[in-house]
Order: C-alpha cells, then structure tokens, then sequence
C-alpha cells in the first residue's frame, strides 16, 4: 500500500494475509495494550481487569452495565501532558464531544485547559459544573437562535461563526444582549485528510465552515467587519478527526494564514490587529487497536508550532 502524505489511517497496516500470526505466551495473551487501554488498567494472571486498583466486576456489581469509566489520574496526566507540548492549557481546547460531564468539566478547568462546546447542552454542563466562561468556544454548524443567546449571555470566550446566516443572526443576537462578541470565521480549507470519510472535515464537498476556493470565507470576514456587534478575533479550521501526521495541518496553516494575510492587505494592520489566534482544529490520532502507532503529541507539537511559525513571518 502507497503512503499517504498525511500519514496512515486508524489501523490501516493491518496484514490480512501470509503466515498466521505466531502463539502467544500466557503473559502476551493477559497484558493489556498499554497504547489502547488506561495507564493504571492491569490484568491479573486469573484474567481480572482492574483499573486504578478497583476491578472491574465489583465496579459492574456496583453499577450495573453498561457503564462508562475514566480514569481521573490518566485523564489528569493526559491534560497534562497535552498541556505541556502546546505551551500551556489556554493553548489547547477539550472537546466536548468526546465526553462530557460534570466532573470532566471540573477537572478539565482544574488543569488550565479551555473547552469546546457545539451544542446548548455541553453549553450547560460547563457552566453547571463552573467552568470559565471566557475559557469556552462555541461551536457548531446549526446553532440555534436560543444556543447562541445562552453563549453570548454566558460570556463565552469566542463563537465559532460557520455561515453567513449565523455571522447575521449573531450580531443581532449580540445587539440585543448589548455586547460586542469574540468570534472566529471557520475556514474550509479543502484539505483532503486522510482518515475515515465520516470525520474529514474540511474537504470542500462537506457542511462545516465557510470555503476558502470560493471564496466564501473571505465574504464571511468581510461580512463581519461590517457588523457592528462582532469583532474578528481569528480564523479557524478543522480537517477532520484521527489524524496521524501533520502533512494536512501544515496546507490548513499555509491556507488559512494565507487568508490572513489578504484580510490584512485589505481592511489594514490597525483595524486588523484584534486577529490574534489561528485556531488549527482537528483530532490528533489516538489508538484504537494495539496495532495504531500515533506520533507523540511533542512531536505533533513541535512540528505544528514551526508550521504555524513560519507561515506567520510573512504577515
């Protein structure tokens, strides 16, 4: 199979043919894939799993099944861990989507990470649980008329603005509230990431964001220039989720700052120093099988920021 230049998909690799796989032992059989499963997740040698010390039947007794477990310490290490490659947690924003409670929603506030939301509902499960307001964005490709209300009265950090229908409905949202909203312009930037055709996100033909070749995006900024209750404060995008390499981030960062860069060239630098952020979305690969093999977020980290870097010295 030919390489992809933005990297492997989820278990791709597989071998489907030749020899069968080779026994075995007792020890291979009962471990765990370390790269799948929790850190502190263990099987015994009767073939018990337990994570964080507490097995899993007497957490099933307990609870019934099925049941949901995190893990707070891996959760918490993980944060961490993401956290530190990205410079620090106001650079790195926990999805909501992949899981949301109450308590995630603490812990995630707890180590200095930001959230995301794309619904009214992970709306209220953030403020119910205390998170920061200014620390949440809001996004979404349908957001209703109430969910946008909610967020600009909570005092969200930033929205996500994904059509020109909401750029409108926004601002007039935002009058009535009496505010000036943060927002960011999705950008599709029509980068063809390679994982699972359901979670690409930023090809053209797809319902997210505003399209860059067509030039939508940039009537969407100047739409929102024009707004007297909206100020641009970035641009965003978002190529899809399972991604193993930064090939794709790195066209997302020379398209979208490549915008930016006209978006200066027209409307000047002081009327356009407010844009600070480059909001390059989309979901870092993890595991799935034992036989997934994603790069170490530094790396990931490292790499995106000499991107991100050096596109932006021409602006």
């Amino acid at each position: 199979m030919n390489a992809h230049p933005a990297g492997p998909r989820h278990a791709e690799e597989i071998h489907h043919g030749g020899a069968p796989p080779r026994p075995q032992s007792p020890d291979q059989v009962l471990a765990l894939a370390p790269n799948v499963w929790p850190r502190n997740a263990v099987r015994d040698s009767d073939g018990m799993v337990s994570i964080a010390g507490v097995k899993v039947t007497d957490i099933a007794h307990e609870f019934g099944t099925p049941v949901f477990i995190v893990d707070e310490d891996d959760f918490r290490s993980r944060c961490r861990e993401i956290a530190a490659a990205f410079g620090g947690g106001q650079n790195v924003r926990y999805a909501a989507k992949a899981f949301l409670c109450t308590e995630i929603a603490r812990w995630v506030d707890e180590e200095g990470l930001s959230l995301d939301v794309a619904s009214g509902g992970e709306l209220a499960v953030a403020l119910h649980a205390g998170f920061p307001a200014e620390r949440i964005a809001l996004h979404g490709n349908n957001k209703s008329i109430d969910e946008l209300t909610a967020a600009v009265k909570a005092g969200v950090g930033h929205i996500v603005v994904d059509s020109m229908i909401e750029i409108d409905r926004l601002d007039e949202v935002a009058g009535a509230a009496g505010v000036v909203q943060d927002v960011l312009v999705r950008v599709t930037v029509g980068v063809e990431a390679h994982t699972h055709e359901f979670i690409s996100t930023a090809h053209e033909d797809q319902k997210f964001g505003l399209s860059l070749a067509s030039g939508a995006a940039m009537t969407a900024v100047r739409r929102v220039f024009e707004t007297d209750h909206l100020r641009l404060v970035g641009l965003h995008s978002h190529i899809g989720s399972q991604i193993f390499d930064v090939a794709g981030f790195e066209i997302a960062a020379h398209r979208v700052i490549g915008l930016l860069r006209d978006v200066v060239a027209e409307f000047g630098v002081d009327k356009t120093a407010q844009i600070a952020t480059v909001d390059l979305g989309g979901g870092l690969g993890i595991s799935y099988l034992p036989q997934d093999d994603p790069p170490p977020v530094e790396d990931l980290a490292a790499k995106l920021g000499a991107i991100v870097a050096n596109e932006s010295a021409a602006v």
